[in-house]
């Protein structure tokens, strides 16, 4: 259990995404397959917790659920980036809205149930529709009824915009001074066809570039949230996921209100990472972990320790489940890594993480233990040249133009990066649950 000491302004949330619950998964099942999921892909090594061509059966859904309660029980708030990202990967066909809405229902029921007293600051995954990813930049059925469903969470100002494009914002824990901005990012995610020949889906660009306006007139500091993140995937190279103009406007906005952003949180890889934004002023961009085993992980969740008079991040704590462990002995969530310790860096501030990142790109040691942490202990082989360059300039470099004169640069060099002055903003992937 996490001890909070009373004499320090340390405090802590959870950060969770991407639970991607697969109802069909049948452990007794005479198929090959054992999940819809699966894409009738054989699951031989199915058990009681999972397989790893599948997403989430119930059993590791409460299963993390009863971890974080064991492991934190009283956290400040919670950060669901994706609350959900909650429905499996599978064709739309084999779903539909009200099977959507049930599985929304069914897993805001269970983070209640376990954290009946405690905030959830959540975020619309790319799969929390029907069809996935088809996000419409208006007012839609799924986005009335998830706020109906999210209802005690939700401030009345706040029902009224996510409405309209599910996003919103709020004081964080109502206090003066620190502010929260939710967006809905699946309106820049380049598979949704409904976005495509739009400046500024559902006016949401506007919308944050006059709330984060309003924060610096008030003095405020901001954490920023959303599912679907900017620049590119670690584990695919050249593949973004934002629309290019999107991508640009979003680091824009950024950039220029980079003095009061604190930390932006995001889901969606399946893996645990960060990325740097560069500026006059620091933040960072954590991608955090996911639940799911989907796309080739453990599953993991995350705590943020971060100052309660500044909200800046002072260090992570990631922890995991050994799938086949669990499967063949028994469930033992456990501690994967501190930051701070892993990294032996003092704080994860944006200096800090431009160090991490240094030290990723120039020894072998700190590139191989990330690239570990990158698929929660999953993938143990060796990161190679070109697995270099893919993490590295993912990790550096989130606009268009400027990861691909990386992959370039690195792909001949492992020189070190110059040091800029900079906004850090760190993806940290929550450990998939699937």
């Amino acid at each position: 259990t996490v001890r909070k000491a009373s004499y320090v302004t340390a405090s802590y949330f959870w950060h969770i995404s991407d639970l991607h619950w697969d109802p069909s998964y049948d452990i007794g099942s005479n198929l090959a397959s054992k999940c819809a999921s699966s894409g009738g892909r054989p699951t031989p090594n199915a058990g009681r917790f999972g397989d790893y061509s599948c997403d989430s059966p119930w059993t590791l859904i409460n299963s993390t659920m009863s971890a974080m309660r064991e492991i934190l029980p009283d956290p400040d708030f919670i950060i669901w980036t994706g609350f959900v990202d909650d429905t499996p990967h599978v064709p739309d066909e084999q779903l539909g809205v009200e099977p959507v809405l049930r599985i929304i229902s069914n897993l805001t029921h269970i983070i209640k149930s376990t954290f009946p007293n405690t905030k959830v600051y959540s975020a619309m995954g790319n799969h929390d529709y029907h069809p996935k990813n088809q996000m419409p930049p208006e007012k839609s059925n799924i986005y009335e009824q998830t706020a109906n469903l999210w209802h005690d969470w939700l401030h009345a100002a706040s029902k009224e915009t996510f409405k309209i494009g599910g996003y919103y914002t709020e004081k964080l824990l109502n206090q003066t001074g620190f502010r929260v901005v939710v967006l809905n990012t699946n309106l820049y995610y380049d598979q949704n066809k409904l976005t495509e020949n739009i400046k500024d889906p559902a006016d949401q660009l506007s919308w944050a570039d006059k709330v984060l306006q309003d924060a610096a007139k008030n003095n405020e500091k901001v954490y920023i949230i959303g599912h679907v993140p900017p620049g590119f995937f670690e584990k695919k190279r050249d593949k973004a996921w934002f629309r290019k103009e999107f991508n640009k406007r979003y680091i824009d906005l950024i950039q220029k209100h980079s003095a009061v952003i604190q930390g932006q949180f995001f889901g969606h890889h399946h893996t645990d990472s960060f990325r740097m934004f560069y500026s006059s002023k620091g933040t960072f961009n954590w991608v955090t972990n996911c639940v799911t085993f989907y796309g080739g992980n453990n599953p993991g969740i995350r705590i943020f320790e971060y100052d309660t008079k500044t909200l800046l991040i002072k260090d992570i704590l990631t922890y995991y489940l050994n799938l086949t462990y669990a499967n063949k002995v028994y469930e033992r969530w456990e501690k994967e890594y501190r930051l701070t310790e892993a990294f032996r860096v003092p704080d994860a501030s944006p200096a800090s993480m431009h160090r991490v990142m240094e030290r990723i790109t120039s020894d072998k040691c700190y590139l191989q233990k990330y690239f570990e942490f990158n698929s929660v202990n999953y993938d143990l082989t060796e990161c190679h040249a070109d697995c270099r360059v893919d993490h590295v300039c993912a990790m550096r470099e989130v606009d268009f133009e400027a990861y691909e004169k990386c992959v370039v640069k690195e792909g001949g060099s492992s020189t070190a990066p110059v040091l800029f002055t900079l906004l850090l903003s760190l993806m940290l992937s929550l450990l998939c649950l699937s």
